[in-house]
């Protein structure tokens, strides 16, 4: 049995099978819908069911409330349809353009910028035309074929040879892949990946001021932005807000400001939560969405990309909106969600 999902306003149809989200049909037949996690743990797929019925799979509270889905409002990653139903959703250009594939990956390097940060690189097959928009993520799939999402943190013309795909990944003690990663992985390990995924990337058809916001390896697919700024020679006044504990935490902070230096319409504003007296710090301190709202009171002509802990994007979002008058339509971003965040641990 399939049920019949239509759009609002952009007034695409698509067919949804029994038992399958909306999200998931979608992706599938390649049309783009706004998403994160695809966990029911973000909210970035939230959209107003305006006919029909669905039923909602395991979801947080945090992502969709009671209170929300009585309003009316589905999370589309997890809301299966029980009827044809009309949706109101925006649509995201791009976010279906390349196709999802399965394929191998050859760990090609890793190095540990911090004591709890890795970056690998991981080969790309060379059989298999792999293609992205920078900002978006892969899934490792593990041998018990539960999963893992990291961003892509180069631009798709900065695969290098042989093409590989940079990731950033933290480590979380008695996390089932970071353990791994920081235990037992080595050069040349094969590993099993799905993707592109999501619709956090640049909007290239607005010329607006770019507010970057990441916290902690939410820095990995801001940095891919960057390089595609810089790819396309855009001259959109950007910043780059970086909020770390410590300043060991902004592993590639010598990057971050090279990058400032090389392009002329980019600043980079570090911001330490906890800095130890050792770091001599002289720079900016406290909640890094707190120091744009010093810099930015008025959010109204702006862009913002946000990527890192749940915590900071939904602060960001709220008060950006809220007290800096950000219109809702461009805050774009990425919480990076861990396992416990999925599960409500």
């Amino acid at each position: 049995m399939t049920f019949t999902v239509t759009l609002q306003p952009s007034g695409r149809s698509f067919d949804v099978t029994r038992d399958e989200p909306i999200l998931g049909a979608a992706i599938r037949q390649g049309i783009g819908l706004p998403y994160g996690c695809k966990d029911g743990a973000c909210g970035t797929c939230k959209s107003r069911l305006l006919e029909g019925r669905v039923i909602h799979g395991a979801h947080q509270l945090k992502a969709l409330s009671e209170a929300e889905e009585a309003s009316g409002l589905i999370l589309t990653c997890c809301a299966t349809p029980q009827t044809d139903c009309l949706v109101e959703a925006r649509t995201v250009p791009g976010a279906g353009e390349f196709p999802i594939l399965k394929m191998p990956g050859r760990v090609l390097s890793i190095e540990r910028p911090t004591g709890d940060v890795a970056v690998i690189r991981v080969q790309l097959p060379a059989n298999q035309n792999f293609q992205y928009r920078a900002g978006q993520y892969i899934e490792f799939i593990l041998r018990d074929g539960s999963r893992r999402s990291y961003s892509m943190a180069n631009a798709p013309h900065n695969l290098g040879t042989p093409p590989s795909i940079e990731l950033h990944i933290r480590h979380m003690p008695g996390g089932k892949f970071t353990d791994h990663v920081f235990g037992t992985m080595k050069e040349k390990d094969i590993v099993r990946m799905e993707g592109p995924f999501g619709s956090f990337f640049l909007r290239e058809d607005s010329d607006k001021p770019l507010i970057l916001l990441a916290s902690g390896t939410g820095f990995a697919p801001v940095k891919a932005l960057i390089e595609r700024l810089e790819e396309l020679r855009s001259t959109r006044p950007a910043v780059l807000y970086w909020g770390a504990r410590s300043k060991a935490d902004l592993y590639l902070h010598d990057w971050a400001e090279a990058a400032a230096a090389r392009l002329p319409h980019l600043r980079y504003v570090p911001v330490l939560s906890e800095p130890k007296a050792e770091d001599g710090w002289t720079g900016r301190t406290g909640f890094v969405h707190h120091a744009v709202m010093a810099d930015w009171p008025d959010l109204s002509g702006h862009q913002v990309y946000a990527c890192g802990v749940p915590i900071m994007v939904e602060s960001a979002h709220k008060d950006f909106e809220v007290q800096c008058g950000l219109p809702d339509d461009e805050f774009y971003a990425d919480a990076f969600t861990s396992e416990a965040d999925k599960h409500g641990d």
